[in-house]
């Protein structure tokens, strides 16, 4: 199948998820999923179920040296053994496509195996996602407490390995819908030029590339803090994922880089509904598109037409809803799903 050309998605604000859910059923994660995100349904992350469906160990299956320790609640590499053999295996899989070797289990990720059995009503796409190569390899070190980000080696083998994992759970979502959204969610990228991340730009671009390329869907980046946007514009990503309720000015900064990237058929994914309960309570949806509006504003002012920003847009949650109660999370989904249906109402009805 050939790559879905993202100048012919109709984003059109419509709503989706990054992904967590605070739910420990993956079928009531699934239904709330269903009732307020039927366009862009997601299959549910749900890091309260078990320590194995927290971000960084979620996809960590088959990385060679990895250590899970559920008692203890760390992962880790162990590298003071002989990973050449796993090592191999992976980049052996790799050469051949071989997705299933590195699929994901089901104890691993329970809301993506029950999403998998749904029966869908005809919906715009699909979404999924995996965490990023950089906010992993910073994340998960050595026994040394020495981030795997700085072995090279170790670094290339984990883009490989999220490589194949992103194209199996493809793979798995074109049999519900053949528009898939595959977002690559790199938390860690709001440190990037810290002196806390020491890592180029040119890296980043290559380890994000490296994921993308495995992928014939619509591919995302999501960050929810603030970081160097044009790098990850430049990379081969469809659509960016800000956090702009929290960061207003996220986009604004770089007006060239944005216009350039919605010429190539990019999307914005505009993070405008919080995961915070406190915000949450003060928020309504007139509140929530002044806020967005606010935050497209100095792109339109600096020559991106505000009806072109809209077409090319969609919304979603600041970040995962998994650190709410259940109730305020399905709060933030009813906003998130007003909301868009305000945008569409008021700009698109024409």
């Amino acid at each position: 199948m050939s790559p879905i050309d993202p100048k012919k998605f109709e984003a059109n604000c419509t709503a989706t998820i990054i992904g967590s859910l605070p739910y420990t059923d993956p079928q009531q994660a699934c239904s709330a999923v269903l009732r307020y995100l039927p366009e862009i349904p997601v299959w549910p992350q749900l890091p309260k179920r078990s320590y194995l469906e927290n971000m960084y160990v979620q996809f960590s299956q088959g990385f060679p040296g990895v250590v899970v320790d559920e008692e203890a609640q760390r992962i880790y590499v162990k590298r003071s053994q002989d990973l050449s053999q796993p090592l191999a295996k992976l980049y052996e899989a790799y050469l051949a496509k071989d997705l299933n070797t590195f699929a994901i289990g089901s104890e691993y990720a329970a809301g993506l195996h029950t999403f998998l059995s749904l029966k869908l009503d005809s919906p715009l796409a699909v979404k999924g996602q995996i965490t990023g190569p950089v906010s992993w390899a910073l994340t998960v070190a050595d026994e040394e407490r020495r981030p795997i980000l700085y072995d090279e080696t170790l670094s290339d083998a984990l883009a490989c390995l999220l490589r194949l994992k992103a194209a199996w759970q493809e793979r798995q979502l074109k049999a519900l819908c053949p528009t898939t959204i595959m977002f690559v969610d790199e938390p860690s990228m709001s440190a990037f030029g810290s002196a806390y991340v020491s890592i180029s730009r040119e890296r980043v671009i290559k380890l994000l590339d490296e994921v993308f390329g495995g992928l014939e869907g619509l591919k995302g980046v999501h960050c929810c803090g603030n970081t160097d946007w044009p790098v990850l514009l430049a990379t081969s990503a469809d659509i960016v994922s800000p956090d702009v309720y929290n960061y207003i000015a996220s986009m604004s900064f770089y007006p060239a880089e944005v216009k350039t990237f919605l010429d190539r058929g990019g999307i914005i994914a505009w993070g405008i509904v919080p995961n915070e309960e406190p915000a949450l309570r003060g928020e309504t949806v007139p509140s929530l598109r002044e806020r967005l509006e606010e935050a497209m504003s100095p792109l339109s002012h600096k020559g991106i037409p505000f009806r072109h920003l809209i077409r090319r847009s969609l919304v979603t949650p600041s970040c995962g809803l998994s650190g709410l109660p259940a109730e305020a999370a399905e709060r933030a989904l009813e906003l998130l799903a007003e909301l868009s249906r305000d945008l569409k109402k008021r700009y698109l009805k024409d």
